[in-house]
């Protein structure tokens, strides 16, 4: 197993420069990381500084709280600007008011927006039950989601195993899924790995792969 072939190697900071995005696509190169996950205003000036590496944008991050038309925008800026992956936060709020209708409706025209490009959705698993982590899951695989994803790793958890396990349990073959928030070390990768994650979500990505 390739671990660094997992890793979306990851700064979304707001006091982010540009000299920490170019460090950031660098470090992805020197040690072949998956991709990088940045904030979409990055997304084209990475394409500008180098062509070849793989983008995954966030959109309606981190909060998810925005209009669904403001986050269909956004992804399909980002594409238009270069990336081949968007990581768009849900509605958390619609999601536990059991608005379910306008959740996967927002996933579904969102991935309708970016075409074949990868969609993950982060569900924010912190915030949720366990019965709303599966809902979540559920909603996103009808929409068409081509992974969920745990975390932001912005608000009050990041990723842990049991939720990893009950998400790829609950999407199967369906869809796969990623590991994201307060990953630090290659240990902490691995059983997200075996406990079904397809990618992992780290900022930490270097000091991982070393161990």
């Amino acid at each position: 197993m390739k671990l660094n072939q997992y890793i979306d190697h990851t700064n979304l900071k707001a006091d982010a420069k540009k000299d920490d995005i170019r460090t950031l696509v660098d470090e992805a190169v020197a040690n072949d990381f998956y991709s990088v996950c940045v904030n979409s205003a990055n997304v084209a000036m990475i394409k500008a500084y180098n062509k070849d590496v793989k983008i995954a944008a966030v959109v309606g991050f981190p909060l998810g709280a925005m209009a669904k038309e403001a986050k269909v925008f956004e992804a399909k800026k980002a594409i238009e600007d270069g990336a081949s992956e968007i990581d768009m936060v849900i509605n958390v709020a619609r999601l536990k008011d059991k608005d379910y209708a306008y959740v996967e409706d927002e996933i579904r025209e969102i991935k309708k927006a970016i075409g074949n490009k990868v969609l993950k959705v982060i569900i924010e698993t912190c915030l949720l039950t366990d019965e709303e982590k599966i809902k979540a899951c559920e909603l996103s695989v009808n929409a068409g989601a081509d992974f969920v994803k745990t975390s932001t790793g912005f608000s009050t958890g990041g990723a842990t195993v049991a939720d990893v396990k009950l998400m790829a349990e609950t999407v199967g073959d369906r869809a796969r899924v990623k590991a994201s928030g307060g990953i630090h070390t290659r240990d902490e990768a691995l059983a997200m790995i075996e406990a079904g994650a397809s990618r992992i979500g780290a900022s930490k990505s270097i000091e991982i792969c070393k161990e």
